[in-house]
């Protein structure tokens, strides 16, 4: 896959991010989708502990992100890494499955409602540095 997914996102950082996260197999998983010996998408979930928003229940399974190649796309791929990360989260005992995106990010939006994802919350987060 050569578009860069995680825009603004440092490589190596990211390596290391997903290492950590494939030696806990029962807190994260990764799903790829191949086609001709090629990958052309793939999916990241992980369980949330934590307080999710629009959530009513803990453990949560959180899809924290997925890309699939344009070539690729309106042939069911998304449907099917949407479908291993939701049965993979319900094997963990969640009862609910959430995702984010950027506010300015229609597209994604658009995909998250047609997935049958439901919009609970919108959010602007701030900090201040203290120690300037």
């Amino acid at each position: 896959m050569g578009t860069k997914v995680f825009l603004g996102s440092d490589t190596d950082e990211l390596s290391g991010e997903f290492k950590e996260l494939l030696l806990n197999p029962e807190k994260a998983v990764f799903y790829v989708a191949e086609a001709e010996g090629v990958l052309v998408g793939f999916a990241q979930c992980q369980i949330r502990n934590d307080w999710v928003e629009g959530s009513s229940s803990s453990p949560v399974g959180y899809l924290e992100g997925i890309y699939v190649e344009a070539t690729y796309r309106k042939q069911g791929v998304a449907s099917r890494l949407i479908a291993a990360c939701e049965a993979w989260s319900r094997e963990r005992a969640c009862v609910e499955f959430a995702s984010d995106c950027e506010l300015e990010n229609a597209d994604s939006l658009a995909f998250h409602l047609a997935y049958g994802f439901t919009e609970v919350e919108r959010t602007i987060h701030f900090i201040k540095r203290l120690d300037e």
